[in-house]
């Protein structure tokens, strides 16, 4: 993926000027951090990857809304700026912070991890809890169907009307689960190994149209394929919800668990969202 495009830049302003959309907004509900007390979630007590630092993971090319300029040590987007408000919770300053890259696929995968946490969209799941630990959600997000403008599925106004489209997803998402469990489409999805084939087979005509979450597919039609359009939203089963991701048993997950919950309850990671991750308010409903 390319970096993003000015009049990308200039559409996201505009939607941060909008309400959040129904069912977008980040979950009230947050996972137990163990009754971890705030004085222990301090650099000199924390048993980070490298001491007296916060080591961040995500993906690259890190994609907008969620990173901008491919640059997570910016603090632009939605996921940097909310990386750097669980550090400054947690008492680290932005200079304290290192990323690293670590593929999407991967960062769930059973064994250590060489970051502290990763923050990539990476959907809290049972599957993938067995092998990793994931902090109290910090988003939720609804998933979206992207088909080209004209086209048989863009004219869809319920899931139902999509049974019979040939629709492509990515692999190791839940987009994966929301079509199956949804939509279930008489044909099966196609299922491809990274956003950027998802796309391109959207754009090529392999396939009717894609499922993603609703700011990637927002990000999609702005800037990847202009002649797209977002058919709907819909919700997935118990809610797409996004948490950091660390290794099995990380003594920090009570730690950045307690971080996240204090910036729901603050006020801030609500700010962060609606300056990064307002949405399009003509999106609408599938059901």
């Amino acid at each position: 993926m390319t970096r993003p495009l000015p009049k990308f830049l200039a559409a996201m302003a505009t939607a941060a000027m909008l309400a959040i959309l129904a069912g977008c907004g980040s979950t009230t509900t947050s996972s137990s951090t163990n009754s971890v007390a705030a004085a222990d979630c301090t650099p000199d007590k924390m048993q980070t990857h490298t001491a007296g630092e916060l080591t961040v993971a995500t993906d690259k090319p890190a994609y907008p809304p969620y990173f901008l300029n491919n640059d997570p040590a910016n603090g632009k987007g939605f996921e940097s700026a909310t990386a750097y408000a669980i550090a400054n919770r947690l008492g680290y300053a932005p200079s304290d912070v290192n990323w690293v890259t670590e593929p999407f696929n991967s960062s769930y995968a059973p064994g250590p991890k060489d970051f502290d946490f990763d923050v990539n969209q990476i959907s809290i799941t049972p599957a993938r809890a067995q092998h990793v630990d994931f902090s109290a959600p910090y988003y939720t997000a609804n998933q979206a169907v992207v088909a080209a403008k004209g086209s048989s599925a863009a004219s869809a106004k319920t899931l139902a009307d999509l049974k019979d489209a040939t629709i492509g997803v990515q692999l190791g998402t839940t987009s994966l689960d929301a079509v199956n469990t949804q939509i279930q489409p008489s044909t099966q999805p196609k299922v491809f190994n990274d956003s950027n084939d998802v796309v391109t087979a959207l754009k090529e005509n392999q396939v009717d149209a894609i499922v993603t979450d609703l700011p990637t597919a927002l990000y999609i039609t702005a800037v990847q394929v202009p002649d797209g359009t977002v058919v709907g939203q819909f919700s997935a089963p118990g809610g797409d919800q996004w948490g950091a991701l660390l290794a099995k048993g990380s003594p920090l997950t009570p730690c950045v668990s307690l971080a996240i919950d204090e910036l729901r309850s603050s006020g801030e990671l609500q700010r962060i969202e609606t300056r990064w991750m307002s949405q399009a308010a003509s999106a609408p409903t599938l059901k």
